[in-house]
């Protein structure tokens, strides 16, 4: 055993995993390390990550992406964690699953942010102290030990018996637009874009290309989430969001007043099914 992974073991942080590096996954891994917890967020392939000024994801590959002046340290095997974790100061991302993670289970938390409204949800509680899940498809029980409400009209309401409401294919409003500020794959293949989150489109201009069919911009606006260049998609999956409002109006980086609102009703639900972590 290296000198790392035994100073993991005799110090043994408070360790929160959270499913997904998608924007909201992002706001709880900011609040939960705040709050002292040693966080690694672990990547999920599906759905892919639009709004990713907002979110760690492209640390992955290496790039920056830092959200509210925090950064997350991309990390290929365990003993980095451990580095980390030990160290303090920093959160984790990477693309190891969960088989992999085992290693340093049970978890404090286990976060299930992954935003896949109709996937059908493991039951993953024995694998943490407490599971949350975030969105439609938890039921406190079943496959969570809480769950936090996603829907534009709940955002935030901790549920802690029943379920969560089911995805009912309405997006929430954005200024004047809804389901039609995005564009989805009509066809499973490979994403290319030139373009950035923060351009000014137009309606008609072309943002991309998914395989070799163009992807038009639906309407004018900012580029509020991109998918990122060069990856396979499968069908049906969000590939890009413009913001209708003004160039002064439009939100496209940080942590946005939805993230914030499930982070903290995260960190809640957490309090009140265990003891809060001790801050470093």
């Amino acid at each position: 055993m290296d000198g790392t992974a035994a100073a993991f073991l005799r110090s043994r942080p408070e360790v929160a995993i959270v499913l997904g590096t998608n924007e909201i996954a992002s706001a709880v891994a900011i609040h939960l390390h705040r709050t002292g917890y040693a966080v690694v967020m672990s990547h999920d392939a599906a759905p892919p990550v639009i709004r990713r000024r907002m979110a760690f994801h492209d640390a992955l590959w290496g790039d920056p992406a830092p959200v509210e002046g925090l950064e997350a340290v991309p990390v290929e095997r365990v003993s980095e964690l451990f580095a980390i974790f030990t160290h303090g100061g920093r959160l984790a991302i990477t693309r190891m699953g969960l088989v992999e993670l085992m290693v340093i289970a049970p978890f404090a938390l286990l976060i299930d942010a992954r935003m896949d409204k109709y996937a059908v949800k493991p039951d993953l509680r024995h694998l943490a102290d407490v599971t949350i899940g975030l969105g439609p498809g938890f039921a406190i029980g079943r496959n969570c030990d809480v769950a936090v409400e996603t829907h534009p009209r709940l955002t935030g309401q901790v549920v802690a018996e029943g379920e969560t409401q089911a995805g009912d294919r309405v997006s929430r409003r954005l200024g004047n637009s809804g389901a039609e500020r995005f564009v989805y794959a009509g066809l499973p293949g490979r994403w290319h874009t030139a373009h950035s989150i923060g351009s000014r489109v137009f309606r008609g201009m072309v943002l991309g290309h998914l395989e070799r069919t163009p992807v038009l911009a639906p309407l004018d606006g900012v580029l509020r989430g991109l998918a990122r260049d060069g990856i396979e998609v499968p069908g049906g999956v969000k590939l890009l969001e413009i913001d209708p409002r003004n160039r002064w109006q439009a939100r496209f980086t940080g942590m946005d007043e939805r993230g914030r609102a499930i982070a903290e009703a995260t960190l809640a639900a957490a309090r009140a099914h265990r003891a809060p972590a001790p801050l470093h």
